[in-house]
């Protein structure tokens, strides 16, 4: 039985699907806060399950019979560690035999602040004993795809990462790799640096936006407190355009960047090309 948290994500939902495509529906389990958000799912014969981290004693009952376990990082940015230290207990508590942690690209390293629960999370994991498959994610292209259509409205790409390259790869890609490393259990266990095999810049992202549009849009580099003022003037809450500010301004040192090519090694071809993404993006 594999598990996936998060299944009603827009990863996890990727990730189940790439299961679907090697085992059968009733070895897969979709744990959520509300097994009503996966009734799609359900209705294919997948298994839905509450789960929610912040009610710890919903977790052990939902592992029960799991072999592996997908642990997609929360979203909750702040409380993070504590729900999935929750998580890792419980594991531990059920039995299950291998986890599979979904963190960020060089976690040991990565001077973003968002990397700070990343490797509390992998020591807690190294801690407990079980054994597990750390995939350290770089970013999705789709993170800088989605604001290609303002870009084209306004003729330019803000942001702060200066000439940083950012080794981005698709969400399918990354869901696939996720998919195989839970597939593969203890025999593929061990820390994976995943990126894509092609970065970019975002001066190179923002020409490529214009090509694409046949428009002209620029890349418009800017100080950390003012891209991240812009972001909330976009109606974005504080606390996730301060994130996602700092992250940016942290990419200009290439901390979004990897040329180890393992993600294409771990799904078994290449990694979806960023102009790609950025083209199925404009055609929406």
């Amino acid at each position: 039985m594999y598990a996936v948290t998060g299944a009603s994500g827009q990863l996890g939902r990727l990730v189940i699907e790439a299961l679907l495509e090697q085992v059968a529906p009733e070895q897969i389990i979709a744990l959520v806060r509300d097994p009503a958000t996966v009734a799609g799912l359900a209705a294919r014969g997948v298994v839905a399950r509450r789960f929610d981290y912040d009610q710890p004693a919903t977790l052990v009952p939902a592992l029960s019979g799991v072999d592996g376990l997908l642990l997609i990082s929360s979203n909750a940015l702040g409380v993070r560690t504590a729900q999935h230290r929750a998580v890792v207990d419980a594991v531990t508590t059920a039995g299950v035999g291998h986890l599979v942690y979904t963190s960020i690209l060089h976690a040991d390293a990565n001077p973003m602040n968002l990397a700070t629960e990343h490797r509390d999370t992998e020591a807690a994991i190294a801690a407990s004993g079980v054994p597990h498959t750390i995939l350290r994610n770089g970013w999705y292209t789709e993170n800088y795809a989605a604001a290609a259509p303002t870009a084209v409205r306004h003729g330019v790409l803000a942001g702060s990462a200066g000439q940083g390259r950012i080794a981005a790869a698709s969400r399918a890609d990354y869901a696939l790799a996720a998919a195989t490393a839970l597939l593969a259990g203890v025999s593929g266990a061990g820390i994976h640096e995943l990126a894509g095999d092609d970065a970019f810049t975002l001066d190179a992202f923002a020409r490529e936006i214009g090509a694409i549009a046949a428009v002209p849009v620029v890349y418009r580099d800017l100080p950390e407190a003012a891209y991240r003022a812009l972001l909330e003037q976009a109606g974005l809450p504080a606390p996730v355009a301060a994130m996602l500010a700092e992250s940016d301004a942290k990419a200009a040192d290439d901390s979004l960047y990897d040329d180890g090519h393992a993600l294409s090694r771990l799904i078994g071809r290449p990694t979806t090309p960023w102009r790609e993404t950025l083209r199925a993006t404009l055609s929406q």
